[in-house]
C-alpha cells in the first residue's frame, strides 16, 4: 500500500461538527492550522466524554466514551463558536484517559531539523516538473518551513505541509519499496517514511533520523503542530541510522500524546511460565488483547481482538480481567500441547473442541472452563460458523507490551508475530479471581450465516454519493470478498457512483467506517484500519455492531440497516 495523497479541496465557511457513528464526532475546520489548533486544545482540556481526538488534513476526529455523544457534541460546538469555548468541560483537569493535562501542549511548536542527502532518485524529474534546476529544487526544499499537519498512513508518517510549496504528482505506478527515511514530496506535501514500504511519492532525498522509534517515551518524532527544517548535508555527514541528529531539537517536554506504559503483570516469583506448545496452527493465529489506546495521533490504530465481546468472554470464563490477552484463531486449526497443568475457555466461533489426555480423547463442554493437565492437547476444529475463535488461559498468554498492548496489529505491524507451529507460549500468572462454575451458553453466540444484517448510521460524508448509490448500499446485500482481512471487509456489489468530482482531504476514521473507494465498491473497516483515510464515509456501523462483522466469512452477504438516531441504542 503507498501513502495517499491528501488533495486540496474546497472547505466550509464556517467549522461544523458532523456524527461519525454512534462514538465520534468529526469537526470541520477552515483549514489545517485552525485543526492543529482545536486538537491541541482538546489535549490539553482532555474534556470529559473525550476518548482522543485525531487531528488530520482540515478536521479533527473526536472518539468519544460511550453514550457521551450528545454531551460532547455540545462541547465542541461551543467551542467552535465564533467567541466560544471558554469552558472546555473539563472539570477537574482529568479527562477519560485518567491523566493530567500537559501543560507544554499550550506553548508554541517544537523545530526539529533534519539533517538530509538530497540524492533522491526523482530529483532531476521534480525539477524538470517545476522548471527550476535540481539545485534550485534542493534549496527551495530546505529553505521551506514545514509544519507537521497530522500523521497517518503508518506509524509515525507525518504529513508536512507548507504555504508556499507547489503541487507535485506522485507516480502513476508506486514503487514496491521505498527505504526507510528517504525524504519525499506529493501533492502539497513532504514526509519521511518511517520505514520500508510501497510508495508512489517523489523521492527527493534521505535522512537518518529516527521519525518512528517505540521506544521513545513519544514513538512519533514529526507529531502535529512540529516544525520541521530539512538541512541539507553531505553523506558522510549524516550520522547512522536510528538516531536522531545532535543538530535535531528536541525539548524534554514533547507535546503529544503521552505513551502509556503498561508493565506485565507480576507474579510473586515476577515471571511468567511456559505453558503451551504449540503443534499446529491453521490460517492465522495471532495474540490479542482490546488494543492500544492514546496513539492515533502518532498514525497507531487501536488494533485489538475483532471480535471484543468474544475475547471478553474467553477470559471471564477462566476468571481473567478482561483486558488479558487471547489467541484469536481464524477457522481453527490450532492444536497445542499443555507443559504444565492449566485452565482454558474458548468463545467466539463454535470450533469443535477435542482433548487428549493419555490416549483419551473427550469433548469439552461448549461455555465452560476446562482443565488441560500437563501432556494433554487440546485441537480446536473448524467452526461450522463463524471465522474467529478466543482461546484464554487462566493468568492470559504473555508477550511483549508495545505501546501498552500485547494485540498483533498487521496493517502497522506492531506487537508479536502471528503464531506459528514450535512456538512455546508463556503465561502470567493466575488473578485472583476464581473460575466461575456456570457455563456461559452466549460465549458462543455467533450470528449465523450466510446472511449477515448490521445496523448503519449515515455518514459524514453520505451526500458524496448518488441517491440511487445510496439506495444500493442499504437495499441489497453484499458479498464479502476474499481480499477481506483485519483491516477491513472488501465487498463486491454494484458500482456506487459518486455525487461530486471534488477530492476529499484526508479525514479520521473509526471501526466500522463505510468508505467508498474510486473503483465505487465499498470497504467496512475493521480494528486495524488506517488512523486517517481520504475516501469518503458514506455510513457507520454502529459500535454493539462491529463484533458481528468479526465473524463474517469471506463469500458470505452482508446487508446495512439504516437506522437514523446516531446514539446507542
Amino acid at each position: 500500500m503507498t501513502p495517499p495523497v491528501p488533495p486540496v479541496a474546497p472547505v466550509p465557511p464556517v467549522a461544523s461538527v458532523l456524527p461519525v457513528g454512534d462514538r465520534a464526532l468529526l469537526v470541520e475546520c477552515a483549514g489545517s492550522p485552525e485543526a492543529l489548533a482545536l486538537w491541541r486544545r482538546l489535549l490539553a482540556a482532555r474534556p470529559r466524554g473525550v476518548v482522543e481526538p485525531v487531528v488530520a488534513a482540515r478536521t479533527v476526529l473526536v472518539r468519544v466514551e460511550e453514550g457521551g455523544l450528545d454531551r460532547v457534541r455540545r462541547l465542541l460546538e461551543a467551542m467552535v463558536a465564533p467567541g466560544g469555548g471558554a469552558d472546555d468541560g473539563a472539570g477537574a483537569g482529568v479527562g477519560a484517559a485518567g491523566r493530567p493535562p500537559d501543560d507544554d501542549l499550550a506553548a508554541a511548536g517544537r523545530e526539529v531539523v533534519l539533517d538530509t542527502v538530497y540524492d533522491g532518485a526523482d530529483l532531476a524529474t521534480v525539477a524538470d516538473a517545476l522548471g527550476s534546476s535540481v539545485e534550485a529544487l534542493v534549496a527551495r526544499h530546505a529553505a521551506t518551513r514545514w509544519t507537521s499537519a497530522f500523521l497517518g498512513f503508518a506509524p509515525g508518517f507525518a504529513y508536512l505541509t507548507a504555504e508556499d510549496w507547489p503541487e507535485v504528482a506522485r507516480h502513476d505506478t508506486p514503487r514496491t519499496r521505498v527505504p526507510a527515511g528517504s525524504v519525499a514530496v506529493a501533492g502539497p506535501w513532504s514526509a519521511v517514511y518511517p520505514a520500508p514500504s510501497p510508495g508512489g511519492w517523489q523521492l527527493l532525498g534521505r535522512t537518518s533520523a529516527a521519525v518512528w522509534d517505540v521506544d521513545r517515551p513519544v514513538p512519533a518524532l514529526l507529531v502535529p503542530g512540529t516544525r520541521v527544517r530539512f538541512r541539507a548535508c553531505r553523506a558522510d555527514a549524516v550520522v547512522p541510522r536510528g538516531t536522531v541528529p545532535s543538530t535535531t531539537r528536541v525539548p524534554p517536554a514533547t507535546p503529544g500524546p503521552p505513551v502509556t506504559r503498561v508493565p506485565p503483570p507480576a507474579s510473586p516469583a515476577g515471571r511468567a511460565r511456559p505453558c503451551l506448545e504449540v503443534l499446529r496452527t491453521g490460517p492465522l493465529c495471532l495474540v490479542e488483547d482490546l488494543g492500544r489506546r492514546g496513539h492515533l495521533a502518532s498514525g497507531v490504530p487501536t488494533s485489538g481482538a475483532l471480535d471484543r465481546r468474544a475475547a471478553v468472554a474467553a477470559n471471564r470464563l477462566v476468571g481473567n480481567d478482561r483486558d488479558r490477552a487471547v489467541l484469536e484463531v481464524l477457522l481453527g486449526g490450532l492444536v497445542v500441547r499443555a507443559l504444565d497443568d492449566v485452565v482454558v475457555a474458548v468463545a467466539g466461533a463454535r470450533a469443535p473442541l477435542a482433548l487428549e489426555v493419555d490416549g483419551v480423547v473427550v469433548r469439552p463442554v461448549p461455555g465452560r472452563p476446562v482443565l488441560l493437565p500437563a501432556g494433554a492437547t487440546l485441537t480446536l476444529g473448524t467452526p461450522e460458523q463463524g471465522l474467529r475463535t478466543y482461546l484464554a488461559v487462566r493468568g492470559g498468554f504473555d508477550a511483549p507490551a508495545v505501546l501498552g498492548s500485547r494485540a498483533t496489529d498487521l496493517l502497522s505491524g506492531l506487537g508479536p508475530p502471528p503464531v506459528a507451529a514450535g512456538d512455546v507460549l508463556p503465561v502470567l500468572p493466575p488473578p485472583g479471581a476464581a473460575v466461575p462454575a456456570a457455563a456461559d451458553d452466549a460465549a458462543h453466540d455467533v450470528p449465523p450465516g450466510p446472511d449477515h444484517l448490521v445496523r448503519v448510521v449515515p455518514g459524514p460524508r453520505a451526500d458524496w454519493i448518488t441517491p440511487r448509490a445510496r439506495a444500493l448500499l442499504l437495499s441489497r446485500p453484499w458479498v464479502v470478498t476474499d481480499r477481506s482481512n483485519r483491516v477491513g471487509l472488501r465487498l463486491a456489489g454494484p458500482v456506487l457512483d459518486r455525487a461530486t468530482t471534488a477530492e476529499l482531504p484526508s479525514e479520521g476514521t473509526v471501526p466500522g467506517a463505510v468508505q467508498v473507494p474510486p473503483d465505487g465498491r465499498p470497504v467496512v473497516f475493521l480494528a486495524d484500519h488506517p488512523v486517517t483515510g481520504g475516501y469518503p464515509v458514506v455510513a457507520v456501523v454502529r459500535d454493539a455492531d462491529l463484533d458481528a462483522l468479526a465473524q463474517v466469512r469471506p463469500c458470505e452477504r452482508l446487508r446495512f440497516r439504516e437506522v437514523a438516531d446516531p446514539r446507542p441504542g
